[in-house]
């Protein structure tokens, strides 16, 4: 075993994970019989939280383990895998720890985003193509950014209409259903909201555009955030208001983006957060650039690294 694969975190096992879910449920469910408390101290392995709220993510694990196992397609994305390749290692972290097997397929490239929003239709529609084909066969596709899915479920019908091709539009309709931006995969997948995750500071979050009105995420992200323990949510003054990024947008309209971005930074820094977090880590950066230009007292993480975080490993 090479040192990366050593230091790469290694999935809890299928039997311990069943054994234990089940045990701790059931100790669980018969402490509230018989003592009415909602805490417990359960000594199962270091690689698991120790205390426990509520036994949401005990019980999340156990139906994943009675239900099967599951393998999950990491599509990281082209910028994530760039700039951000810690969000990709935050995921599998993430999805390994919660039982599930983590898949990277090495020939994926880029949803084809940037081409299809400054006119390269023919281009984005090769990589549409490419990542139709390369995720056929695919169980879910787990996608950290829901820009990118949102360009597939708004632009690749488009694309696969003026190209005339039935077959690949059937492929992409059969497929389609099992793409999912991360927040969305957790809780309308797994059904799991509660991920044992620790993370002990002051955050706040952005929805992005994308998110919002293209995905229609809704609660789902703060539902999340909700259960990670030691975290204090700081709620963010005009949630829906964009942080003008939009890709080409910033460098087409540089002017107008600076000054959605100078709005939008003034109730981030409102917050007085330690981190901003999002599900776009081009909204992050964009953001997390006019923080480093201010000084200001403020990092942006993407959500991905709150969730992988464990008492034992706080991933900032």
């Amino acid at each position: 075993m090479t040192q990366a694969e050593s230091e790469r975190p290694q999935a809890i096992p299928r039997s311990f994970l069943l054994a234990s879910s089940l045990a701790a449920v059931l100790a669980l469910s018969a402490g509230r019989f018989l003592s009415g408390f909602n805490r417990y101290e359960i000594a199962i392995d270091e690689r698991l939280a120790k205390v426990y709220d509520a036994d949401s993510w005990l019980t999340g694990l156990l139906f994943l383990e009675l239900s099967g196992s599951m393998r999950a397609s990491l599509f990281i994305t082209c910028y994530n895998d760039t700039l951000f390749p810690e969000t990709g290692r935050a995921v599998v972290r993430l999805l390994e720890r919660l039982g599930l097997e983590v898949e990277f397929r090495a020939g994926q490239t880029c949803c084809g985003q940037m081409h299809a929003n400054t006119g390269f239709r023919s281009e984005a529609f090769s990589q549409a193509k490419r990542l139709v084909r390369l995720y056929a066969d695919a169980e879910a596709v787990v996608v950290p950014s829901s820009s990118c899915v949102a360009m597939m479920r708004d632009q690749y019908p488009g694309l696969f209409e003026e190209l005339g091709n039935e077959k690949l539009r059937e492929q992409f309709a059969a497929l389609l259903p099992r793409v999912y931006e991360l927040s969305e995969f957790l809780i309308d997948r797994l059904g799991i909201e509660d991920v044992g995750a620790y993370f002990p500071h002051r955050v706040t979050y952005h929805a992005s555009c994308h998110g919002l009105r293209g995905l229609h995420l809704g609660d789902r992200p703060f539902r999340l955030l909700a259960k990670v323990r030691g975290m204090e949510l700081a709620p963010l003054t005009n949630l829906d208001r964009c942080c003008g990024f939009g890709g080409t947008f910033s460098v087409k309209n540089g002017e107008v983006s600076s000054a959605m971005l100078t709005v939008k930074l003034e109730d981030v820094l409102a917050t007085r957060a330690e981190f901003c977090t999002a599900l776009d880590n081009s909204c992050l950066m964009h953001l997390g650039g006019a923080m480093h230009r201010q000084y200001a007292p403020m990092k942006t993480i993407h959500m991905a690294q709150i969730l992988a975080s464990t008492q034992e490993e706080v991933l900032e």
